[in-house]
C-alpha cells in the first residue's frame, strides 16, 4: 500500500514538473537570469562605468583620471600619480577596453543582444574586476570572505560567484525567446 501511494506520488510530481519545465522551457529563466541581472547589477555597473569618463554627452567621449586609478592603480602609482603619463599601449588600451565595457556589455546583456558573448565578458570583468580590488585596492577579509562558512554576505567570493553564476546561466542558455537574439534569428 505505501508502495503504491510512493509510487503514485512520484507519477504526480514527474507529471507537474515536466509539464512546467516542457512550458518555461526557452523563456524563464533566461528572462529571469536577464531581469534578476538588470535589478541587480545595470545601475551598479553604469554608475561605476560613468566614474571613468567625463561630464556630460560629450564627456562620455573622453576616458577620466579617475578610470585609470580605479583599473590600473599600481601603474598609475608607478607614473607618479599622473595618469597623464601613463603610456597608452597598453595601459591606455585596457583603461578604453574596461571602460566602455563596463558600458556595453550590461546594456547588451539586458537587451538579448549578442547575449552569450556578453555574458561571458562580463564573467570576464566580474573576475579581474575582484582581482583589482583584492590586489590593488587591497579588500580587507571581511570583504574579500570565505566559501562555506556561515556568513553569506562577503562582496567579493560571495556575492561574485551569485553574479557569476546568473552569468553562466546566460552563456550556457543564451537570451531565449524573449530577446534581441531571437528576434535576429527570425529574420
Amino acid at each position: 500500500m505505501l508502495t503504491k501511494l510512493l509510487n503514485c506520488a512520484r507519477l504526480l510530481h514527474d507529471r507537474v514538473f515536466t509539464a512546467v519545465q516542457a512550458k518555461t522551457e526557452g523563456w524563464l529563466l533566461e528572462l529571469s537570469a536577464r531581469f534578476v541581472f538588470a535589478a541587480v547589477l545595470l545601475v551598479y555597473y553604469l554608475n561605476s562605468a560613468a566614474t571613468k569618463v567625463g561630464d556630460g554627452v560629450t564627456g562620455f567621449f573622453t576616458i577620466g583620471d579617475n578610470a585609470y586609478f580605479q583599473i590600473l592603480p599600481s601603474v598609475v602609482e608607478a607614473y607618479g600619480y599622473d595618469a597623464a603619463q601613463v603610456p597608452v599601449f597598453p595601459y591606455g588600451l585596457i583603461v578604453f577596453a574596461g571602460t566602455y565595457a563596463e558600458f556595453l556589455l550590461p546594456i547588451l546583456i539586458v537587451l538579448g543582444l549578442l547575449t552569450r558573448l556578453s555574458a561571458l565578458g562580463m564573467i570576464g570583468f566580474v573576475l579581474v574586476q575582484s582581482l583589482v580590488d583584492i590586489l590593488f585596492h587591497h579588500a580587507d577579509a571581511a570583504t574579500i570572505g570565505s566559501w562555506f562558512d556561515r556568513f553569506s554576505d562577503a562582496a567579493i567570493l560571495d556575492q561574485r560567484a551569485l553574479w557569476i553564476f546568473l552569468l553562466i546561466v546566460l552563456v550556457v542558455k543564451g537570451g531565449g525567446k524573449l530577446s534581441v537574439d531571437a528576434l535576429l534569428k527570425l529574420r
